[in-house]
């Protein structure tokens, strides 16, 4: 994960949204675009960004995703964020 890929993948409302959703806990991409005035496939864009931010994780149920916010990938980004604290 490189230091800019989480702040670019936060920049946008929509992820911030999803990120906030998914803090209250795993959902599925329809589950997600349910509160969302965007497409699922829509969704699944900005999903994307976030899982390669590595701020997102996503497993396989049957013939669904389900996706979850990535404790290690926000902990990597906490670290980053806490040098900043110190100094």
């Amino acid at each position: 994960m490189t230091t800019d890929a989480p702040f670019l993948a936060i920049s946008d409302a929509n992820r911030r949204h999803l990120l906030e959703e998914l803090r209250r806990g795993p959902k599925t991409v329809s589950e997600l675009a349910a509160g969302l005035p965007v497409s699922r496939p829509a969704v699944s864009q900005h999903l994307k960004v976030l899982l390669d931010a590595g701020l997102v994780s996503a497993r396989a149920e049957g013939t669904r995703r389900v996706y979850a916010v990535s404790i290690s990938g926000f902990r990597k980004l906490n670290i980053w964020l806490d040098q900043f604290w110190d100094a």
